[in-house]
């Protein structure tokens, strides 16, 4: 297993100058992971950092708590993606599914998933708020909207990825999608764990640990 492909090796705290950026760069060209995952405001200064690697740059949409408006969230989108974004990882309206407003999260998806043009989506519906038939709902909702992945956790909820959930999301989606596993992955026999259980990417800002414990 190259479990360094697997890894979106990320920074999304709020304090992080640019010096933690180019580290953040520096090392996923160094062990060559799938991407690095930023907050907007730095991807223009990522893709400078990552030219001429196979790095991609991974941005994060109406985050950590995903009640931005649809409109707000399809201008995220497209901003990010003129600025060099080759991946957005969306939060859904958690509210919203959890009135069962089906519809209303489908849509959103579906309208962030047109602004992202040919770049690939994760859908970000934060695990650790939902129980297992919202986690089953917002998962199908995610496929039918044609989104590329679904992701467990922001990393800011009161939990992450739990092997369980990914089970679950893997149960629905088969391999129609793809699942990133996110939130307190910190060591190699964790990130293993998801992988097993049907993930596709690793969301961790411990990529090198990782990279280290194989």
């Amino acid at each position: 297993m190259n479990i360094n492909e697997y890894i979106d090796h990320t920074y999304l705290k709020a304090f992080g100058g640019e010096e933690i950026i180019k580290k953040l760069c520096e090392e996923a060209k160094e062990y060559n992971f799938k991407s690095v995952c930023v907050n907007p405001y730095y991807i223009e200064l990522a893709r400078k950092l990552l030219k001429g690697s196979n790095v991609l740059v991974c941005t994060v949409i109406g985050f950590p708590l995903g009640q931005n408006t649809i409109e707000t969230k399809v201008f995220e989108t497209k901003d990010a993606v003129e600025k060099g974004a080759d991946e957005i990882d969306m939060v859904i309206n958690i509210a919203a599914l959890k009135d069962k407003k089906d519809d209303y999260v489908y849509n959103e998806i579906k309208e962030i998933k047109n602004a992202c043009g040919d770049k690939v989506l994760k859908v970000i519906i934060e695990t650790c708020y939902l129980n297992e038939e919202e986690i089953r709902r917002a998962s199908a909702l995610s496929l039918k909207a044609n989104a590329d992945f679904v992701k467990t956790s922001t990393g800011f909820g009161t939990a992450g990825a739990k092997v369980e959930n990914v089970c679950i999301m893997k149960d629905v989606v088969k391999d129609n999608a793809k699942i990133k596993a996110a939130g307190g992955i910190n060591n190699f026999n964790e990130a293993k764990a998801m992988i097993d259980a049907g993930a596709s990417r690793i969301g961790t800002s411990h990529g090198v640990e990782i990279v280290k414990g194989e």
